[in-house]
Formats: structure tokens, sequence, C-alpha cells
């Protein structure tokens, strides 16, 4: 049996102080900044008018947040599986921090310590994009950078650690569709 050709709509949370200060912002529970509301209800304006079938967002503020900014809030449903990867030891440190102390370190090839590993983020955007599929239609996915990366990763067939590929801003909007039966990344980062 063919697979649904609905679309999954994809939005980056907007700016948290982390994330402006290139923190890896797991599982802390971070606002948004006066610039990630405006920014939440600008994408608001962009999905206006856009019908959504299933509405998911991550249960973390900053996602739900942007989702209720954006205008989603009455309809969407929190998932577990959208959290963003849990960093362990890395939690609130920054790329360049962690390098000072192991050499050479990227998540995509090093992982966490103390945290979640690629394959189990992977897992929960596999789920995640199940649910998605599910549902009638289209499906709108309010989550974060490292896990809606692997999440399209994933969507594509491509190897977790692919993600590494697909640099997504906050607040940004990328649609996950299907050309001749094909998951295709059809928008990203926009």
């Amino acid at each position: 049996m063919a697979e649904p050709e609905h679309d999954l709509w994809i939005v980056r949370h907007g700016e948290t102080a982390w994330s402006r200060a290139g923190c890896h912002t797991g599982r802390t529970d971070v606002p948004l900044t006066d610039a990630g509301v405006a920014q939440a209800t600008a994408v608001g304006a962009r999905l206006a008018g856009h019908a959504f079938a299933t509405v998911l967002s991550s249960p973390l503020r900053r996602a739900w947040d942007t989702c209720r900014l954006a205008g989603f809030g009455a309809v969407a449903r929190p998932s577990e599986d959208l959290l963003e990867w849990d960093y362990g030891a890395y939690e609130g440190r920054t790329s360049a921090e962690i390098r000072a102390e192991v050499p050479g370190w990227t998540i995509w090839a090093s992982g966490v310590a103390q945290g979640e590993t690629i394959e189990a983020v992977a897992a929960r955007a596999r789920r995640a994009i199940a649910a998605s599929l599910a549902g009638p239609g289209d499906a709108l996915l309010v989550s974060h950078g490292h896990l809606l990366r692997i999440l399209a990763a994933c969507w594509l067939g491509l190897p977790p650690r692919d993600g590494r590929l697909l640099v997504l801003s906050t607040a940004s909007v990328g649609v996950l569709g299907h050309e001749h039966g094909t998951r295709v990344l059809s928008a990203w980062n926009t």
C-alpha cells in the first residue's frame, strides 16, 4: 500500500537567549526572547490559511509558545517524541567550550556525554513522522533544531547524522513532501 502523500510542515521554535548564544539547549526549559516572540508571530502569518489535519509540538515552552503564538495552540497536541536531543553533560555549553575539552568534537560524529544517542533521537523522529502520516492530511510539527534536522534526514531515507547538512535557523519553516511517490525536501530553512 502506498504511503499517504501528506506534507509535513516543520517549524523550529523562535529565538531564546541560549540559541542566540549558541548554547546546546536540550531539556532546559528556557523561554523565548522578545525577538523570539516576534519570530513566532511572524511564522503564524506565513502559515495562515494552510489547513493542517495534525498539529504536534514539543511540550518545552520555547516550542509550545512558538506554536501558540503562530496561532495553533488550540489544536496542537504535545508530543514527547518532538523533544530536543538530551545533551547530557553538554547541556548549556557551546561547541567551542566542548571542543576545548574534546578537540575535534562535533555532535554529529562524537555524540554527547551522559545524554541521548543519535539513534535514540532518530527513533523518536521516526515515530513523529509515523504519527504525522496517520492523519488525514498535512501535518505541522513545531520542535527544535537538532531534532528537526534528524527528522528531515530520516524522512529522506538518509542516516540521522546527515542532519548535519541541513542548517535550520530559529523560527524557520520547512516542508517535507513528495514527488512522484518519493519523499523529498520541498522547502527548507525559509
